[in-house]
């Protein structure tokens, strides 16, 4: 009968051979880069179209795609093109482009989910970095996920603290983006 104990011990000891002959991939406790940029978005209100990066698209019923909808602007679908800079001046040399949407998705309190690129072309940086996730917009500070980008970022992926640094009404706001990437080839 030792049969039964012998094979206890081989597979035993099968297990904790394949158990540790690949640890798997590490999570890096620290970012390996680091990254701060502001996005200025001027929504255009019928009045502003020589200044404005971004339009309304899409709206509800009850809307128009001139004035953002009452209600938290539940159903309002908005297209940006906005100036990205190193610092929180708007008339700051732009470093990039942030392009791409973001639409109310909430009834009861003001949520956004966004979907957008970085285009950088600076002496710094050039390539992409791409940006998605929901954004409670009263929340002082929240993070989406970096999910990808192209030249200097290539498959970089991590998060993007995001908080409001500014806003004027439903026309202007700036957003400080705090990039941590986790990943970076």
């Amino acid at each position: 009968m030792k049969s039964p104990t012998i094979f206890v011990t081989f597979f035993l000891f099968l297990f904790f051979l394949t158990s540790s002959a690949y640890p798997g991939m590490k999570r890096q406790p620290y970012p390996c880069k680091n990254l701060v940029f502001y996005f200025h978005d001027v929504i255009y209100n019928g009045k502003n179209a020589a200044n404005a990066t971004s339009a309304i698209v899409g709206a509800p019923q009850w809307g128009n795609l001139t004035i953002l909808a009452d209600k938290f602007h539940f159903g309002n679908i908005a297209v940006f093109d906005d100036p990205i800079t190193l610092d929180n001046n708007f008339h700051s040399t732009p470093v990039g482009r942030a392009q791409g949407m973001y639409f109310y998705d909430t009834k009861n309190t003001f949520t956004a989910w966004l979907g957008f690129s970085f285009v950088l072309n600076s002496e710094q940086h050039k390539g992409t970095i791409n940006f998605i996730g929901a954004d409670p917009i009263m929340v002082k500070s929240r993070d989406i996920s970096v999910v990808g980008g192209t030249g200097d970022f290539f498959m970089h992926r991590g998060i993007a603290t995001i908080m409001t640094d500014s806003y004027e009404g439903d026309v202007y706001f700036r957003l400080r983006v705090d990039i941590k990437f986790y990943e970076c080839w």
